[in-house]
Parts: structure tokens; C-alpha cells; sequence
């Protein structure tokens, strides 16, 4: 290892082994509950592949994957995440196939592509606020003036890629936030997508239940 190579390090995320270093986001343990969630409303839903945006090294998608035994799509921006995210799925025993794309979420995903089960984790820290992360990658965590820059792109992806009767959970910071993407899903030129739930884990996030209307 060279002197400037990054240290690995490795925790436990829902009985997986997630290896991630100091170029990427750390994995925050609560958001084993969006991995949760998606993966018991994909039981109730037929067969077919799931999606992750904004992936990082992988966790939240390799967990559903662990747990349901779903085909994943792996999407992410950095090049240190997708190769950290194709470590973590060779680390562990993942029944379906692993797809690991980098590159940004708008030009990897194919036009006729769909998805079961789409998970959604954009950065979604406001900028003015990102400095109260001073550890944290700041592509990972900036989510423009709002925090919510990226979180629209993930909302117009799973409405293009989202199959019909298909669940997503998207991850954001504030009950405000998911106040925003609700509107703008109620709105009549918005989305074909629905909020059917909101659940708030304290200062650590928010996840909303998205399904087409």
C-alpha cells in the first residue's frame, strides 16, 4: 500500500461485511431501515430486477438484494464507490446478479429499462450546511440550495424506470423535504408517482414510499 492510499476500514450494515474508505460516504446504520422497507414491500410484488440510485459503495442495495434475492443495478456518480460497491458485492453472499454502472443516473440506466423495486439515497444536505460534515466526501453529501438538487433527478428516474405496481423508497434529510417531493407529486404536471408514506428517523433522515398513482 502506498503512503497515499486510503485506509480501508469495514463495518457490519444488517449482517453484511461493508468495506468503504475515507474517498467515499461512510455507511450511517440507520438507513438499514430503507433496505428494510423496500425489501418487505418486494415480497408482496412479482419477479424482477431492483435499482439503486446514488449507490455509494452499495450497502442499501446489496442488503435488499441479501434479503430478497433480487437482480440489483448498482448506479453512482464516483468512480471510488462503484469500485468499492463491486468489493462489497464480491464480499457477500448476494443470491442474484450485482450490475455496478458508474456514471451519472440519466445515462446509465436504459430508456427501456424497469425495475421492481427502485432505492433512491441522493445527498441531500443543503449547501449553505455542508460544512457541519467536514469528515463527509462533499460530492456525496451537497444536495444544492435545498438539498434537494439531486433528489428531483431521482424522482423523475423512478418515474421513467419505476414497473407498473413497482415500489421505491427514497431517502431525504427533513420531514420539509419530503413535504416538497409530495407537493410536487400532487402537482398536476408533476410526476405519475405518489407518496403512500413518509417515515422520519429523527435528525438521521427520512425515507418516503413512492408508487405510481
Amino acid at each position: 500500500m502506498t503512503p497515499d492510499a486510503p485506509v480501508p476500514e469495514t463495518m457490519v450494515f444488517g449482517g453484511l461485511t461493508i468495506c468503504h474508505d475515507r474517498r467515499v460516504l461512510a455507511p450511517r446504520a440507520w438507513t438499514t431501515a430503507q433496505a428494510r422497507w423496500l425489501a418487505e414491500l418486494l415480497r408482496k410484488l412479482p419477479e424482477g430486477p431492483v435499482l439503486e440510485l446514488c449507490a455509494g459503495v452499495g450497502h442499501i442495495g446489496l442488503l435488499v438484494g441479501a434479503l430478497t434475492g433480487r437482480d440489483l443495478v448498482l448506479v453512482d456518480a464516483e468512480g471510488a464507490a462503484c469500485e468499492l460497491a463491486e468489493r462489497n458485492a464480491a464480499a457477500n453472499q448476494v443470491v442474484g446478479s450485482v450490475d455496478v454502472r458508474h456514471g451519472r443516473i440519466d445515462e446509465v440506466v436504459g430508456e427501456d429499462e424497469r425495475f421492481v423495486g427502485i432505492a433512491a439515497d441522493p445527498p441531500w444536505v443543503p449547501s449553505g450546511q455542508t460544512g457541519r460534515f467536514p469528515d463527509d466526501p462533499l460530492t456525496a453529501i451537497d444536495g444544492g440550495d435545498d438539498g434537494l438538487g439531486i433528489a428531483w433527478s431521482c424522482l423523475r428516474l423512478i418515474d421513467e424506470h419505476l414497473a407498473s405496481g413497482g415500489a421505491a423508497v427514497l431517502q431525504l434529510g427533513t420531514g420539509a423535504q419530503a413535504d416538497e417531493v409530495a407537493g410536487a407529486c400532487e402537482a398536476e404536471d408533476g410526476p405519475g408517482l405518489r407518496v403512500v408514506e413518509v417515515r422520519e428517523y429523527g435528525e438521521s433522515g427520512v425515507l418516503v414510499q413512492l408508487a405510481r398513482r
